[in-house]
This record gives structure tokens, sequence and C-alpha cells, in this order.
């Protein structure tokens, strides 16, 4: 069994020389146990670790040593990351290391200059840290060069694989990898990254799909959690989008630019801002510190009102802003300012694209606007923070409308903070984060594969074509049936065409999707205007204002002074002020145990002592609320007259599947006007004799099982995926059933509910 010291004298003497010079005082067990497994076996490697616990040097320490022993013949590491943001976070980081090793690394995606790629090219060797999105392209475009650039590759290396698995992208990531072991004919050895895996078998099947080798897992011992955590809640008190009028109705007197007024020393007692920001405010004030949103529109808002907040108090400007629609150079720029400790105490507003592990240094706080939506994104949020020795840090606050007199029972419950403390608690307590999702019928992928296949392939026949993309482990239940209805509609469509020789070859449509770069991505991309000042790019938004309108980006107020249409291109002048801006998103899904744990939240009577004063209020309020209507002990509740609301305490999926199984049978169960909020609860009418009569109803029709399929109208076409456009409706409509509901949490639970009114009714004494 090999020890520490073995490790280390292991490590080549250039590793050695890097751990002294960083002081390192010993290796940590999650590099301890990677370098057991690359040094020792054959296998493949998922590292599980937490954020900032060193799983990069974990994996690269021993792989370098190894590579510096016995030099590979062409690209030796292939690391797919991702986001770009994270590769060039990885390739500064691998440059410092490697910088006296002799082994090159070369980065590769949309921003990178054709130079540096050449220079790959020409000469193959080292580290490639790619996106997947670039490696789809190289396999498509440069496909008599797979051979000469891996056919010595050692290692692949798939970073934040919590992100990948059970989507397209994952997906596409592993026909990718598949494709290449056909070409090189080599089952090359795979290591999976991730600081959040809640099912670590599930994620060894997805990492190793398609390779023959085992795979190990070590789970190291990472100790007691120590975190530093709040959440605090606001009545929001002024809902101006502006907010150069005060709460009160009166004007800012600092709003008007062209009215000269002596402004005091000290801000006003009076806030003009609602005193939520200013709380936020105050939270990031002399620190450096991440505010991370769940949109792009909040974070654009935010980081406005916090730059409006510092010109109002006469503070410095120290707020910087990074999500996806900005460009490069912007986003460049915010992760360079944060690694740097010569700009000071800098805040970043971000979305999920500084979630992931770009190392950004000693973070001191970070502030979370509202709930994230899952164990794993709040578990990599707070991670950002901590590092170097120091317990991590976040402040939650949440924002809420005030309640008329008249509003309805279930929008009295704060949803927000009741997931995220569902959230904490689960993890917490359990240690639990949320399982990947699976796809069993990917047909939008299938289409992007099959086009990419014959692009990289000039012809196939239909049989060898079939063999080769349904061998793919993504495509593993797809039936042949159902590919040969795909390929069928692609043929009818010109996306495919038949040769005289009945080989299949890309069509006339086909080749307008594969000639452009975006057909490279697997997921959904919107026609993006580039918006320019002058020379700088500042980034893109989806709708084109006209001429003399203003929009938010980049945290500032932008004025169109000119507006190239066919070149997709806006330009801009500053201007003062702040608006607000929206994109089209999806939040992602919530898992049922985060909804079961938000129902024993408003039960149970624990304190939670990182509960800040008006959040724990806020707490006491909707526990009082919860248990006196009832809504705890039984799940389907009066609102008055004919009007109901069901608690059913499930997750998305299974949430879903519900609300259409109610839809599907509203005559027999005598019900209209059904309606739903997120995943917490639905409201309908009911014009039946007695609620248990309607609950005894569901359950007869559930127990025996319930067709997914029979809930989706033939006329339906379910689009989700970017390529969904293109497929037969019929196919779309087995790929919802299969992949976005479930019965087996929906059918137990109906039962319960059927039983909860039971009780209910008997305690009584209606039974």
């Amino acid at each position: 069994m090999s020890t520490e010291n073995d490790i280390f004298y292991r490590y080549s003497p250039f590793i050695q020389d890097f751990i002294y010079r960083h002081g390192w005082e010993s290796l940590r067990d999650v590099q301890l146990e990677a370098a057991k497994v690359i040094f020792e076996t054959e296998n493949n490697l998922l590292i599980t670790s937490s954020t900032a616990s060193g799983k990069t040097e974990a994996a690269f320490f021993p792989i370098l040593s190894m590579l510096e022993e016995d030099p590979s013949q062409s690209v030796a590491v292939l690391y797919i990351a991702p986001l770009k943001s994270l590769i060039n976070d990885q390739f500064l980081r691998l440059d410092e290391l490697l910088d006296e090793s002799g082994i090159p690394v070369f980065h590769w995606h949309g921003d990178v200059a054709f130079s540096h790629k050449n220079k790959l090219l020409n000469d193959p060797k080292g580290i490639l840290q790619i996106t997947p999105e670039s490696l789809e392209s190289m396999l498509m475009n440069r496909s008599n060069d797979i051979v000469r650039l891996f056919s010595d590759l050692r290692f692949i290396i798939i970073d934040e694989i919590h992100t990948l698995t059970g989507t397209d992208r994952g997906n596409q990531i592993i026909c990718q990898l598949s494709r290449i072991s056909r070409l090189i004919a080599r089952d090359v050895r795979r290591i999976g990254l991730s600081a959040t895996v809640g099912d670590i078998e599930a994620a060894k099947k997805w990492l190793c799909g398609g390779s023959c080798r085992d795979c190990d897992a070590p789970r190291p011992d990472e100790g007691r959690v120590s975190w530093k955590l709040a959440l605090e809640h606001f009545f929001i008190q002024n809902a101006s989008a502006d907010q150069t009028v005060a709460a009160d109705g009166t004007p800012d007197p600092f709003a008007d630019k062209n009215v000269p007024v002596k402004k005091p020393s000290k801000p006003s007692a009076r806030s003009v801002i609602d005193a939520g920001y200013e709380y936020i405010y105050d939270c990031v004030k002399d620190k450096k510190a991440l505010v991370f949103s769940n949109s792009r529109e909040e974070t654009e808002y935010i980081t406005a009102t916090l730059r409006q907040i510092a010109e109002n108090r006469h503070e410095p400007d120290i707020f910087l802003i990074h999500h996806g629609n900005l460009s490069a150079s912007l986003r460049e720029e915010a992760e360079a300012k944060l690694k740097s400790d010569e700009y000071g105490n800098l805040v970043t507003c971000a979305t999920v694209t500084l979630e992931l592990g770009i190392d950004i240094g000693r973070l001191q706080r970070i502030v979370q606007i509202e709930s994230p939506h899952s164990v794993s994104s709040f578990l990599q949020r707070l991670g950002r923070s901590g590092r170097r020795g120091e317990p991590p840090e976040m402040f939650m606050i949440f924002r809420e409308e005030d309640h008329l007199p008249d509003t309805p029972l279930p929008q009295l419950i704060p949803w927000e903070l009741i997931r995220a403390i569902a959230i904490i608690q689960l993890y917490i307590e359990e240690r639990f984060i949320e399982p990947p999702a699976t796809k069993n019928l990917p047909f939008s992928l299938l289409f992007q594969q099959t086009l990419s296949v014959l692009a990289s392939s000039g012809e196939l026949s239909p049989k060898a074509l079939a063999d080769r993309i349904l061998s793919m482990p993504p495509f593993e239940k797809v039936p042949r049936e159902n590919y040969r209805t795909l390929l069928i509609s692609m043929l009818k469509e010109d996306y495919l065409e038949q040769t005289e020789e009945k080989t299949l070859i890309v069509g006339l449509k086909g080749e307008r999707l594969t000639n452009s770069f975006k057909f490279y991505a697997v997921f959904k991309d919107t026609e993006n205007y580039s918006v320019r000042c002058e020379s700088d790019e500042i980034g893109t938004i989806t709708t084109p204002p006209p001429v003399g309108e203003r929009f938010a980006l980049a945290g500032r107020v932008w004025e169109v002074t000119e507006l190239d249409v066919g070149r997709k291109l806006i330009y801009v002048k500053p201007v003062k002020g702040k608006m607000e801006i929206s994109w089209p998103g999806d939040y992602g899904e919530i898992n049922t145990r985060i909804l079961q744990r938000m129902r024993k939240v408003l039960s149970e009577d624990v304190v939670y002592p990182y509960l800040k004063p008006n959040a724990a209020k806020r707490l006491a309020v909707a526990r009082h609320i919860a248990k006196n209507t009832g809504m705890l002990s039984h799940s389907v509740i009066s609102l008055g007259g004919m009007t109901y609301c069901m608690f059913p305490w499930l997750g998305t999926r299974s949430f879903r599947t519900l609300r259409k199984t109610l839809v599907k049978n509203a005559a027999a169960l005598n019900i209209s006007n059904v309606e739903f909020e997120g995943c917490c609860y639905i409201t309908f009418r009911y014009e039946g004799d007695g609620i248990k009569r309607f609950t005894d109803r569901l359950n007869d029709i559930c127990k025996d099982g319930v067709d997914k399929e029979s809930l989706i109208s033939k006329s339906e076409s379910p689009v989700f995926e970017k390529y969904d456009d293109y497929i037969p409706g019929e196919l779309l409509r087995l790929a919802y059933a299969a992949d976005r509901l479930r019965t087996d949490e929906m059918i137990p639970r109906v039962k319960e509910i059927k039983e909860e009114e039971e009780e209910f009714q008997k305690n009584r004494g209606n039974l």
C-alpha cells in the first residue's frame, strides 16, 4: 500500500518543486487516492471531492509524472470542460505547473486564435483543453487528422461532470469519445472530476459509457463540514424598476444630474433604494465577493442597482458582471481582476458561469439572491468562497411582495425561503445531493450526431449508419424502428439524401445546418445581436431595440445609435440610469426530496441557527399559516367556494405527471380550471360531493398504473431540445413520456393523499 511519502517521490521532480514552492506541508487525501489509482492500475477514475480540495492537481500530478517518464507521440491528455472560462483558468494553472516540464498545453475553443490552434495541428503533443462544441467541429471538419492527433492518447479528463450527466451536452461528449476510440482503435483511460456527485454508481456508468475498463471512485474523508451561513428576508418596499423614486413616493433629489443639489456627506436615513438591495450592498461592502442570481436578467439588474447605491453613497464603483451573454473580453477581464490582488475588494455579480471550478482566489463572501434550484448548485456556489483554510461563507437574500388581505393561501408561503432551508438541511443531515438525470430517448442529439457522422464520413449505407450511431452508449435504448422513422423523416425533409448506390449522404438542408458553427452545440442558442460601443464588444442581446431606445447589458444602460439588422450588429453609447432586461431561460428541475423536506420545514419546530431575524420571523408566520390551515395534515384543502388547492410535495417530473393526469381526467374527477405554480401547488375548481370522493377517484385512476404516453395529446409536439423541431411528432411524444414524466413517485403519493384525506375526515367525525 503506497504511503504519502511513496506518492510524493513517485511524482516527477518538477511536480515536487511545485509543491515545495507553494508551501504545501502534505498531500490531501483526494490527491493520494487518485495517485494510487492512476499509478497502480489501468482503471478509469472518478474523483469526487469538495470545491477547492485539489481535484485538478490530484489528476494531473500523476499523469504528468507518467508523461515525463514516457512521452506520448501525439496529444497525450484530452481535457474536456463545459465552459470556456474554466478552460482559460485551467490553461493558466497548468501553464505555471508545466513551465519547466517541456510538456505543452493547448486550449481550443471559439475565442482562441487560430495561430495557437495551428501549433497543435503542426506538432500534436502534450495536453489539449477543449469544449464539447470545438471537439464536435474537430471530428466533423478534421476527421482525417484525428488519428494523427490522438493516436497515442493516454488520458481523457472530463471536468464538472455533474453538469453533464443526463444532458444532451454530456451525452454528446460520450458520443465523441466513442467516435475517437473507433478511429484510433484504443480504449483510452477516462477521469471524471466533480465536487457534487449525488449518485456515484450512476456517475461511474456515465463516465465509462463505451469503455471496457473498470472504474474506481475513492471517497476521501473530508471531515466535518464548517460553514458560515446566513439567510435574511425582506418585503419589497420599492418595486420601481428605476428606483430613483423612494418607497414613500418622493423623488430622489440626486436623480436629476442637471439640478445642482448639495449632497450630504452621509446617505440619507430615508432609503431611496429598496431595503433588500441596501442590505445586499452592505453584505458585500469592503469584501471580495460574488453575488449569484438565478438568471441573467436578475444579474444585470442587481449589478446596476449596486452601482446606483454606490453612487448615492459617493463610494467607488467596485462592481463587475459575468454571464454568458457578455463578450469574451468582458468576462475575461472580470476573471482576471477577481484573481488579482491589485484591484482590492471587488464584487462580481454572476450566473452559473462562475459557479463552476474557476480558481478566483480567496473570496470572502458569497451572496445568493433567492434560493438555488438544487443542493448541487448550492454547494458549488458556496464552495466559491472559503478557500485557503477559511470556511465557506454565504448570505442568501430573499425579497417578496407584501401580501394584501385577500391574498390566496398558497401565495402566503415564502416558497423560495422554504426551499433554501430544505436544501441546506438535506445536505447537513444526510449529505444528500441530487442523483444525475437520465435520458432514454435523446432524439435531438440523435439527429445531430447522424448529420455529424455522415458529414465526417462522406457516405454510409443505412445499415452501417444505424450500426455506428446506435452503438454509441447514449442511444442504447433507442429502438431501431424509432431510428428508422427518424431517417425516413430526414430523407423526406432533405436533411439526408440517398445516392444511386442506396447510400446516405447529407442533404441540402442538412448541409445548411452543418455548415454553420452553431451546429456543433447541442444546447439551444438564440439569434443574438452583437452590441458594440465604438470598437468595444459589450455582449449580445436577443431582440434589437430601435435607434434611440435604451436597454441594459453588462450592468449598464446603453442607447442605440445605429442598427445593422443584416449583420446583426447594434451600435450604442453609454447613458446613465438603470433598466430591466430579460432573456428566455430554463430554470432546471427540482428533486422530490427537496419538496418533501420543504414540507418538513413547515411542520417542524426547529430553530435553524443560520436564519437572521427577518427570515426567522417570516418562517414562523409561514409555519403558523401552514399548521392552522391544515395544508400539512392533508394535501387537498378548500380555498373557499368551489376552489381547492393541492400540495403534492413532488419534484418537477412527478408533479408534471400528476398535473397532466388531472387535466386528462378532469371530467371523471369533476374538476376544471387546473392551474399551477412551479411544482409547489395546483389549484382547481371542484364541483363534486366532498373532497374525499375526489381523492378516492384520483387514486382509482392511478392505482393500476398510468400510461404516460396517454397523457400527451396526439396534436402535441413537445419541443425542448435544440433539434426537436426536426424530429417527427410521434418520436417527440415518446421522448417526452420516457424522459420528462415519471409515475414511480406520483402513484404512491396519490395513494398517500387519499389516505391523508380519510384520516382527516375520520378525525372530524365524518367517517
